[in-house]
């Protein structure tokens, strides 16, 4: 038998016999590294640890703490959940079961919806199996008997995929009695997996299609060790306990009803104050660094949708109505407005940059089944703007709009990532006009001095884009700013300026937003902050409170210098308890609470509490607003 040589990471050369696999080469290494080995790496690409080494080839071994492993841990106990969901319930379909960001979650087709107690079962059973140490083997075969097999296991959903995918030969995975087809890798048995929990049900349509059957959507999360998964299902709770729709309900910030039409929020007079808040600090942010405010219409002719390529791309995603025997398209998005005011004039390249800033409304077609409190719904603002410029001024313009996130990032407290998301399948515009805007994303992440990461395949359909994660206090990611450069729309609107030669030039366009959806963001924002928002941010930023009728007076007084102040301020002088009332203020989130008592009203004076408990010393009144009023200040 013949010799074949491998290059390790640390660019170290192995001979091994021909034929060994990546196990044998970790044995090779050493019996830990044996032991350890989950999967392999190949040339760059993931393979099961039973997979043949080609010769020349460049390996990795993968183990549990190699960045890689938790996708392999969490794919494998989506399989592990299927197995032993056939084995509970024997009808049951399998349809698909990837990994996912926070764990997995695998589809079924039962007779009947899963129970939270069959959760229960179904974790028991995995753990059974987990411990039974089934190995888990790949085996290839035709497509065609791979239908044959799962028609005779009475799989359809596998049928289809296999029939849809249209290759000559698939993989398949078999642990015990349960096979699955899967492009893998996977653990090597079932005794790998040792650290799971299954955590919610929910409803899926198959592929997404509402026109298609209604599935059982079981999600559920795995680590590579118990400390993990602990500290996971700690965030988790957490997390409840900020969810966004509970905290506004109980702020009494928004609310949403089955009368008025699922994703439409309706917003209360301190949720309504706290958009008033963050929009009033982007028109000042936005003024402060030459942006134009404008305001378009709601609707716009059908015709102009499919100049733009919307109507071509994007119109399952539309409203659409009709005035006058006119078909007008309800806009999901600014743009089209903002490149009719950009052709109202006749522009030189003297007037460029212009920076088109709106908070727009926008109505997106959502369905039913992704529609979750304010993070995805059917009517939004955006905080959207669109550069028109030279060529030459592109670099210049998106570096300002990463160092305008930056700066809005860093007011209000958050991290951020970054990616660049390049050209989908479904898209308009040559191939060079790509690769420029592309380039020119690129060319402005590289000299921002901070990671990203490539997304291949997730632009808009009329440009790449950047897109920037914000990362919360639980460490999730939240999708915010976006900066996409399209060279397409100005082609098609016919985009001119007059360059200094006397030439009609074409501008390119940057579509951004820096918040994003204002409704996902005060959710986020919410969730952050555990509805305890900072002074600046708080609808009500203090509430005086009597302790009994004979206070009023002087409460009514302190109440209207505050409100004269600026201060966004509540009177309580109900014929309360003073601790029921400061407990209501405490869960309201309250910043401040000013409690006038007798004793307060002969001095002249309030004494803060804080929300946490905490008393502050008595001061006069115009002490307090310049307390208040410095605060305000040091957060923004």
């Amino acid at each position: 038998m013949g010799e074949i040589t491998v290059k390790l990471p640390d660019g170290s050369e192995r001979a091994l016999s021909q034929g060994a696999s990546v196990y044998d080469l970790a044995a090779s290494i050493g019996a830990g590294l044996a032991k350890a080995a989950i999967a392999g790496k190949i040339d760059g690409d993931l393979v099961d640890l039973s997979a043949a080494l080609p010769d020349g080839s460049s390996v990795a071994i993968i183990t549990e703490k190699s960045p890689e492993a938790l996708e392999i841990i969490r794919h494998s106990t989506s399989h592990l959940m299927a197995q032993a969901v056939k084995t509970l319930f024997p009808e049951a379909k399998v349809a698909i079961g990837p990994a996912i960001e926070t764990g997995f979650y695998y589809d079924f087709d039962v007779d009947h919806p899963f129970a939270p107690e069959d959760l229960e079962k179904i974790e028991s059973k995995m753990q059974e199996l987990a411990k039974a140490n089934l190995k888990i083997e790949r085996q290839v075969l035709s497509s065609a008997d791979a239908v044959k097999l799962f028609k005779e296991m009475g799989e359809s959903y596998k049928v289809e995929l296999i029939e849809d995918l249209g290759a000559e030969t698939v993989s398949l995975y078999r642990q015990g009695d349960f096979v699955d087809l899967c492009r893998g890798p996977h653990l090597p048995s079932t005794s790998h997996i040792k650290a799971f929990k299954l955590t919610s049900i929910a409803g899926a349509y198959w592929r997404g299609d509402e026109k298609r059957k209604m599935l059982q959507r079981v999600y559920g999360t795995a680590f590579a060790d118990k400390k993990d998964l602990d500290a996971y299902l700690t965030r988790l709770e957490e997390a409840k306990r900020r969810d966004h729709r509970k905290l506004g309900k109980e702020l009494d910030l928004f609310s949403f009803s089955d009368e008025v039409g699922a994703g439409f929020a309706i917003w209360h007079p301190k949720g309504a104050m706290l958009r008033t808040i963050i929009e009033d600090f982007e028109r000042k942010e936005h003024l402060k660094r030459g942006y134009d405010i404008v305001v378009g219409p709601q609707i716009l002719k059908t015709d102009l949708w499919q100049r733009s390529g919307h109507y071509d791309n994007y119109r399952e995603n539309m409203y659409f109505t009709e005035v006058d025997e006119q078909s007008f398209g309800i806009k999901p998005m600014n743009c089209l407005s903002h490149m009719m005011i950009y052709k109202s004039h006749l522009r030189s390249y003297r007037d460029l940059p212009l920076r088109f800033f709106e908070l727009g409304t926008v109505h997106r077609h959502e369905r039913a089944g992704v529609l979750h409190g304010l993070m995805r719904v059917r009517c939004f603002t955006q905080d959207d703007a669109h550069i028109l410029c030279t060529p030459e001024q592109l670099d210049g313009e998106i570096k300002g709009v990463l160092s305008f996130v930056r700066d809005v990032m860093g007011i209000l407290g958050f991290e951020f990532e970054m990616e660049l998301s390049t050209r989908p399948e479904k898209s308009i515009g040559s191939d060079e006009d790509w690769d420029r805007a592309t380039n020119a994303l690129l060319g402005a992440l590289k000299d921002s001095g901070r990671p990203y990461e490539i997304n291949e395949g997730d632009g808009a359909f009329y440009g790449p884009k950047i897109d920037i994660k914000l990362r919360d206090c639980l460490d999730r990611r939240w999708q915010c700013a976006t900066i996409q450069c399209d060279f397409t729309l100005p082609e098609r609107f016919d985009l001119t300026y007059i360059d200094a030669d006397g030439e009609k030039k074409r501008p390119v366009m940057v579509h951004r937003v820096i918040l994003g959806s204002i409704e996902r963001f005060i959710g986020v924002l919410i969730e952050h902050f555990a509805g305890n928002f900072p002074l600046w941010l708080s609808p009500v930023q203090a509430v005086v409170l009597t302790v009994t009728d004979n206070q009023l007076m002087f409460a009514r007084q302190v109440y209207e210098e505050l409100r004269a102040a600026g201060i966004r301020v509540q009177l309580d002088s109900r014929n309360e308890k003073l601790g029921f009332k400061i407990r209501e203020a405490q869960l309201q989130k309250v910043p401040y609470m000013l409690v006038i008592g007798d004793k307060e009203v002969e001095a002249g004076m309030v004494t803060p509490r804080y929300r946490d408990g905490k008393n502050l010393d008595s001061m006069k009144c115009v002490d307090f607003i310049e307390f208040i009023q410095k605060e305000v200040k040091g957060f923004h």
